[in-house]
C-alpha cells in the first residue's frame, strides 16, 4: 500500500490543509493534492462514493456541488465522518453527512445556486479506505438551468482553474466512455493547464453503457489520447441502482465481474476498477508529495519571512493600552507628514506612472493651465479693438478728436487688467482642489483608525481653506494694485512714439520670437478625417515654432503632412456623441482650408491632461485661442464710418494696451504661483509638521481617535492565524523522514504515430501486448487471464528458474600482444 516508509505523507498533508482551513480562506500555498474534474454527468460523485463505500454526496439535477469539497480518507477500525467546521462532532449516519454538506454550502452561497471557491473539509474514517485526499470540484456545464446565473460556465471554469493551474495539483480527469472522448470536457481543460499530461490521471466511467460492438480498449491501453499516468476504467452504479439503494460493496463486486468477463477488458482486469484506482491514486499522490516537499518547504519559509516582521509588532500588542495608542498616534502623524512632503516635493518612494498627481499636477497648473487661461484673456483681438473704438468716440463726444486721448488708453488697460482677476482666482481653486486630493491620499495610511483619519483630513483641509482665502485676497489685491496706478514709465513699455510708428491699420501679424525648434512630440488622434465613415486614426505629431507635422508612427519615417502655423488659431472641442474623448481643433480664422479640403484639424488626446498640455505647447508656438464674438455686426455698422485718423488712433492705443497688458500678465503669471505656494502649500506643510498634533489633542478623547476599524482587527487576526499555520506546516514537514524507495514518473508517451481522433480497433483475435502502464510505488502484479489459465510444467522441479535457451559461451579474450625477446606461449589444444 503506497511507498514503504511514506504511508504517513498523505495524513501529513491533511494536517497542513487543516491548518490553513482554520484561517477561513483559501491557502496561498500550493499544497500537493488531487483535483477531480469532469462534466456534470461524468460520474464523479459515484467514483468518490465508491472509494468511501457510502452514499454521502448531494445528488439532484443541475449543479449540485457548488463549493469545493476536500475529502480526506483515513484508514481506521470504525467508520465515521468529521467536518472541520463542526469540531468534535462525529457523523456515523452518512445521510446526515449529505445534509450537512448541503447546509454548509447554503450558508456560504445561499440557496440560489451560487458558487464559492471556499472549500468544505470532510474527513472520512473507515476500514475500507486507503490514505487519500481528493478535491471534488463542481461539474462543468454549458447551459444554465433553473435559477443558475447566465455565466455559470465561466464561473465554474474560473473555480476549476484556481485549483488545477497549480503545479502541485494532480488532475483526476473523469470522462464517460459512452461519449466522444476527443470532446471530453475534463480532458480538454486538463490539456490546457497540463499539455504534456504529466499531472493528469484519466478515469473512464460508464464502460457498461457503451453501444454493443464498441469498447474503450484503445483508450484504456493508452493508445488514443495518451497520458503519461495512463487511464483506469471503472463501472459505477446506474441510476436505477442508486434509486434502489443498491449496496456499494455489491456494486464493486459487480464491477469486478464485469472486467473479468468482458472479452475486451479481461486482460486488463487487474488494472481496472475502483479498488485499483484508489490504490494507484494513493501511490501516485504519495510519490507526488515526496517530490514536492523541498519546494513546499522553501515556499513556507519564504511566506514566514514575509510575515515575520509585521507579526513581531503584534507579539505584545494590546489595543487598549494608552501608551501604545499614544505611540501609534505619533507614528501616524509622522508618517502622514513624510508622505505629504514627498507627494508635494516629488521624492516619494512609490512613483505613479499612470497620471500626474501631487506636486507634478500643481506644477502643470502653474505653468500650463494658468498661462493658457491668461492668454485667452490677453489676446481677445476683435473685442479689444471694438472697446477701443467705443472709448475714443465716447471721450471725444460731439467733438472731432485730433489727438489720441490718454483717457481711452487708461480705460482700455484697466478693463483688460480686471479680466485677469478670474483666471488668477481659478488658479487658486485648481491648486486647492489638487491639495485636497493629496491630503486624502496621504491619510489613507490611517485607514486602520477611521476616526483619526477623518479628523486629520478635516483639520488639515480646514487650515488649507484658510490659506486659500488669504491667497485669493492677496491675488485680488495684486489686481487692485495694478489698477491703482498705470505706470507708463515702465522700462518694458513701448511708448507712444514707437507705438505710432508701428501702427499699420488693416494688418497686424504676430511676430514669432521662437526659433523653429521642436516644442513637443507625442501621439494625438485626428478625429475629423473620414468623419462620414466614423474613422479616427492616431498619428505621431511633431510641433515646432512654425509647423505641425504628423507621421504614421514614432519612427518618423513616413510623414503624412506638414502644416504651417501662420495665422492659425485654436478652439476647444467638446466631447461628442461618437467620441467621449476631450480634444481641440486648429483652424484658419479667414475660413480658408487648413490642409487639403479641410477647414480645421480636430485633435483628441488620451485624457484631459494630455489635451491641456498640448494646448499650452501650441501657445508657445504662437497659436492662440479663438475669441467668442458678442454679435456678428460689423464695427462700421456699430460706430459709423471708420476714418483713417480714427483707425490710426485705434491702432496706437491697441499697440500701447498690448504692450502694457503683457507687462501686467507677466507680473501676475509670476506672482500668483508664489502667492499660492506661500499661503497654501507651504503653510499647510508647516502646519502638519508643527501644529497638527496639538490640534488633535485639543479635539477631545484620544482613545476614541485611536479606535481600530473592524477591517483592521480582522486583518490582524487573519495575519496571525496565517503565520501560525505556516509555522505549524513547516514543523509538520520538518518531522518527515523522507528516506524511501520511490518510483520515477513514467517516461513520455510516444505519440508520433497516434492520432487523437483515430478510431482504429485491433482485430479481436490478435494478441498485442499492452503498452507500459505508468509505474507507481509498488511493483504491480502482471495481468492475469482468468479465462485461459496457463498450465504449469511438471517436468521442472520447484524453484528452478525457467531457462528459455542455453546462453552462448562467453567469448575468449583477445591474446595480449607479444613481448619482444620472449617466445610465444603455445595455446591449449
Amino acid at each position: 500500500m503506497g511507498n514503504k516508509g511514506m504511508e504517513d505523507l498523505i495524513p501529513v498533508m491533511n494536517k497542513i490543509q487543516d491548518a490553513f482551513a482554520h484561517i477561513g480562506q483559501p491557502s496561498s500555498i500550493d499544497l500537493p493534492q488531487i483535483a477531480v474534474v469532469g462534466s456534470q454527468s461524468a460520474g464523479k460523485s459515484s467514483v468518490l462514493e465508491n472509494f468511501v463505500g457510502r452514499d454521502f454526496l448531494p445528488r439532484g439535477s443541475g449543479i449540485v456541488t457548488r463549493r469545493p469539497l476536500i475529502l480526506q480518507l483515513h484508514p481506521a477500525k470504525s467508520e465515521f465522518a468529521e467536518f472541520l467546521h463542526c469540531k468534535g462532532k462525529k457523523f456515523t449516519d452518512f445521510e446526515e453527512v449529505r445534509k450537512e454538506i448541503v447546509a454548509e454550502t447554503d450558508r456560504e452561497t445561499g440557496s440560489n445556486k451560487g458558487i464559492s471557491s471556499l472549500p468544505i473539509n470532510l474527513r472520512v474514517f473507515s476500514p475500507h479506505v486507503l490514505n487519500l485526499t481528493l478535491v471534488d470540484l463542481p461539474g462543468m456545464t454549458k447551459v444554465p438551468v433553473g435559477d443558475q446565473p447566465a455565466d455559470i460556465e465561466m464561473l465554474i471554469r474560473s473555480m476549476l482553474m484556481q485549483f488545477i493551474t497549480k503545479p502541485n495539483c494532480l488532475i483526476l480527469a473523469v470522462s464517460p466512455a459512452n461519449s466522444d472522448l476527443a470532446n471530453s470536457d475534463a480532458l480538454k481543460i486538463a490539456k490546457e493547464v497540463d499539455p504534456e499530461g504529466v499531472r493528469t490521471i484519466g478515469v473512464i466511467t460508464k464502460l457498461d453503457l457503451m453501444d454493443e460492438g464498441t469498447d474503450a480498449r484503445d483508450i484504456l491501453e493508452n493508445r488514443v489520447l495518451p497520458l503519461r499516468r495512463g487511464y483506469v476504467g471503472v463501472v459505477n452504479r446506474s441510476q436505477a441502482d442508486i434509486d434502489g439503494r443498491k449496496d456499494i460493496r455489491s456494486a464493486l463486486a459487480s464491477e469486478r465481474k464485469f472486467f473479468l468477463s468482458h472479452p475486451s477488458y479481461r486482460h486488463l482486469a487487474d488494472k481496472m476498477g475502483t479498488s485499483y484506482l484508489q490504490k494507484i491514486l494513493n501511490q501516485q499522490l504519495t510519490n507526488h508529495i515526496r517530490e514536492t516537499l523541498p519546494a513546499l518547504r522553501s515556499r513556507l519559509e519564504e511566506n514566514i519571512m514575509a510575515l515575520e516582521k509585521e507579526v513581531k509588532g503584534f507579539e505584545h500588542y494590546n489595543p487598549d493600552d494608552p501608551s501604545m495608542k499614544t505611540k501609534a498616534l505619533m507614528q501616524m502623524i509622522q508618517q502622514f507628514n513624510n508622505d505629504f512632503e514627498k507627494a508635494i516635493e516629488g521624492s516619494g518612494d512609490q512613483i505613479d506612472t499612470k497620471e500626474l498627481s501631487g506636486g507634478a499636477k500643481i506644477n502643470r497648473i502653474f505653468h500650463e493651465r494658468f498661462p493658457y487661461e491668461l492668454v485667452k484673456v490677453e489676446f481677445d483681438e476683435k473685442q479689444l479693438r471694438k472697446e477701443i473704438m467705443f472709448a475714443i468716440k465716447n471721450i471725444h463726444g460731439i467733438r472731432v478728436g485730433l489727438f489720441t486721448p490718454d483717457m481711452a488708453f487708461e480705460a482700455i488697460v484697466k478693463r483688460q487688467i480686471d479680466k485677469l482677476r478670474a483666471p488668477a482666482v481659478k488658479c487658486v481653486d485648481l491648486v486647492m482642489s489638487e491639495l485636497v486630493n493629496v491630503i486624502k491620499k496621504c491619510s489613507s495610511n490611517m485607514d486602520k483608525y477611521p476616526l483619526l483619519r477623518d479628523q486629520v483630513e478635516k483639520i488639515v483641509v480646514q487650515h488649507g481653506r484658510k490659506g486659500e482665502a488669504k491667497s485669493k485676497d492677496q491675488v485680488k489685491t495684486f489686481i487692485d494694485m495694478e489698477l491703482a496706478y498705470i505706470n507708463t514709465n515702465h522700462p518694458d513699455f513701448i511708448g507712444y512714439a514707437e507705438a505710432s510708428n508701428n501702427s499699420n491699420p488693416g494688418e497686424r501679424k504676430t511676430k514669432r520670437t521662437v526659433s523653429n525648434q521642436v516644442i513637443r512630440k507625442g501621439w494625438l488622434t485626428i478625429s475629423n478625417v473620414g468623419f462620414m465613415k466614423g474613422i479616427s486614426k492616431e498619428y505621431w505629431f511633431i510641433l515646432t515654432a512654425e509647423t505641425l507635422s504628423w507621421y504614421k508612427d514614432d519612427e518618423e519615417k513616413e510623414q503624412k503632412y506638414q502644416l504651417r502655423l501662420d495665422g492659425v488659431r485654436l478652439r476647444d472641442a467638446e466631447a461628442g456623441f461618437i467620441s467621449r474623448k476631450h480634444g481641440f481643433a486648429i483652424f484658419n480664422p479667414d475660413q480658408k482650408n487648413l490642409f487639403k479640403d479641410y477647414k480645421s484639424l480636430e485633435l483628441t488626446g488620451e485624457n484631459q491632461d494630455v489635451v491641456d498640455s498640448w494646448k499650452a505647447s501650441f501657445l508657445r508656438a504662437g497659436v492662440y485661442p479663438e475669441r467668442e464674438s458678442s454679435d456678428d455686426k460689423s464695427l462700421q455698422g456699430e460706430i459709423g464710418t471708420l476714418d483713417p485718423q480714427l483707425e490710426r488712433q485705434v491702432e496706437t492705443i491697441r499697440t500701447l494696451a498690448d504692450s502694457y497688458i503683457k507687462i501686467v500678465s507677466k507680473t501676475i503669471r509670476d506672482l500668483v504661483p508664489k502667492t499660492v505656494m506661500f499661503f497654501v502649500i507651504n503653510n499647510v506643510k508647516d502646519f502638519i509638521g508643527q501644529e497638527l498634533l496639538a490640534h488633535l489633542y485639543s479635539t477631545g478623547n484620544q482613545n476614541d481617535l485611536m479606535q481600530e476599524s473592524e477591517a483592521e482587527i480582522t486583518r490582524r487576526e487573519e495575519m496571525l492565524r496565517m503565520f501560525h499555520s505556516l509555522k505549524e506546516a513547516l514543523r509538520i514537514i520538518g518531522e518527515i523522514d523522507a528516506t524511501t524507495i520511490t518510483t520515477a514518473l513514467p517516461p513520455p508517451v510516444d505519440t508520433g504515430d497516434l492520432d487523437s481522433n483515430d478510431s482504429y480497433k485491433p482485430p479481436r483475435g490478435s494478441r498485442q501486448p499492452p503498452p507500459p502502464r505508468p509505474s507507481s510505488g509498488a511493483n504491480p502484479t502482471p495481468p492475469s487471464r482468468p479465462s485461459r489459465p496457463v498450465p504449469s510444467v511438471p517436468s521442472r522441479p520447484d524453484g528452478t528458474p525457467t531457462v528459455p535457451r542455453r546462453p552462448n559461451a562467453p567469448a575468449k579474450p583477445a591474446p595480449p600482444p607479444p613481448v619482444p625477446g620472449r617466445p610465444p606461449v603455445p595455446s591449449r589444444p
